[in-house]
């Protein structure tokens, strides 16, 4: 069957309409190529992304030496599964551990996978070293987390559309409302078989909702306290996409000038996924040092994909791309610029009530009711002046370019952004 036809937009929105699951509301836009901070549709417009794919792009769409790495590897050998060793796996375990200061990396193929991965990890060590009675372990989540949409995941959802009809849920998670550090030790206190805390260090998905400035800090402090771990979710807010390599590293980018001296939160268990290949191959990953990671033996956890060649030698060019072009240092000085000209824009704004984010992971609450249209309409707009957004829970819009964006081109959006907001102003 022939399928490298030309196509309209309609023509594709039909075709996923009739033949595709309705589990996504989608931007009717219709891309069909990328080349970094761009995206093309079918009929030639060209427009910003301000999405990355859920920050999956942070390099900027097709980024050539991701894509040498692909098709270098891709060519030479894909796929052995693990029941082989492979001459990419060590290399890319060995450089990824050095990048983030861990010593073991698990590898898996998408966001949902790892986040799974590690709290089978979290359970594990709970029952063999910590010595919580075997099936009593539980895990404290946060309200309003996203942390994917698996069975066990979903369980822990606040999202009723998540939730729906998916039932029965899985057992063994407490939820406490985020960036409450009084609920966080009042559950610690009160509760012995207690493994472990997972975070998003930003919660992208409730709406780039930012915690205090030190709440990271003293959670993890209570979970030393408490013998607990403290796994970081950061497949959205890791690699560089909030102003330094992990979100949960210092409040600075990785470039000293703009270091404030704040200490690293360093989790017992991190979760990456997205942007550690650049957005051309799905690619996951757990890290833990030798104390969490050894309790995983032959058999106890698995992927045919996982580990794979063409992810390993993917990922290291991934990285390798945010090292050498300072990514973390320009989400971190143009996510300053970018907040700075949307609130000098609100100030006087009936339409905005908020302008919220770090780096280049930003939101804006629109001053209307989750249910309204408003956002969606604005969106809309935005993608007709040039530029594509999403809304999250509603009334919030988010935009995260890639980390490639120059100030030039932000100035651009942000001109963009400003006139399309002023023509919804009452």
């Amino acid at each position: 069957m022939k399928t490298s036809y030309p196509i309209t937009s309609k023509q594709a929105i039909d075709l996923e309409n009739k033949y595709g699951a309705h589990n996504y509301h989608p931007l009717p836009v219709v891309l069909n190529r990328g080349d970094g901070v761009y995206v093309w549709d079918v009929e030639d417009k060209k427009y910003y992304d301000f999405l990355s794919a859920y920050s999956a792009v942070n390099q900027g769409h097709s980024h050539p030496k991701i894509v040498n790495a692909i098709v270098q590897q891709t060519q030479r050998l894909a796929l052995t599964s693990r029941a082989f060793h492979n001459d990419m796996l060590g290399k890319y375990e060995k450089f990824a551990c050095e990048f983030f200061g861990f010593d073991k990396l698990l590898p898996m193929n998408t966001g949902a996978e790892a986040v799974e991965t590690a709290l089978k990890i979290c359970r594990k060590w709970a029952y063999e070293v910590k010595g919580i009675e075997e099936n009593k372990a539980e895990i404290i989540v946060c309200e309003n987390n996203f942390h994917g949409r698996t069975t066990t995941i979903i369980s822990f959802s606040n999202d009723p559309v998540a939730r729906k009809n998916f039932g029965p849920y899985t057992n063994g998670f407490i939820k406490i409302e985020y960036n409450n550090l009084i609920a966080l030790e009042e559950t610690l206190k009160a509760n012995s078989h207690i493994a472990g805390f997972l975070v998003e260090p930003i919660q992208g998905e409730a709406g780039v909702y930012v915690p205090d400035e030190d709440y990271l800090l003293k959670a993890k402090a209570l979970c030393e306290k408490y013998n607990v771990l403290f796994i970081a979710d950061e497949v959205q807010t890791g690699i560089a996409r909030t102003g330094r390599l992990l979100a949960t590293c210092g409040d600075c980018s990785c470039s000293d000038k703009n270091c404030s001296g704040k200490p690293d939160v360093k989790p017992d268990i991190l979760i990456l996924g997205k942007a550690i290949s650049g957005g051309v191959y799905p690619v996951s990953a757990v890290l833990a040092n030798n104390n969490v990671m050894e309790v995983i033996k032959p058999g106890s956890h698995g992927s045919t994909f996982g580990g794979n060649p063409v992810a390993a030698a993917v990922a290291m060019a991934a990285l390798e791309v945010v090292r050498d072009q300072a990514l973390a240092e320009n989400a971190f000085e143009l996510g300053q610029v970018f907040r700075n000209e949307l609130n000098t824009y609100i100030k006087t704004s009936k339409l905005v009530s908020l302008v919220r984010g770090k780096g280049l992971l930003n939101a804006i609450v629109i001053n209307d009711t989750e249910d309204s249209n408003t956002a969606w309409e604005i969106c809309l707009k935005l993608r007709d002046n040039g530029l594509l957004a999403k809304p999250t829970h509603g009334n919030i819009i988010r935009f995260a370019p890639p980390l490639v964006i120059t100030k030039e081109q932000l100035q651009d959006c942000i001109c963009i952004i400003i006139k399309t907001l002023k023509a919804f102003e009452n």
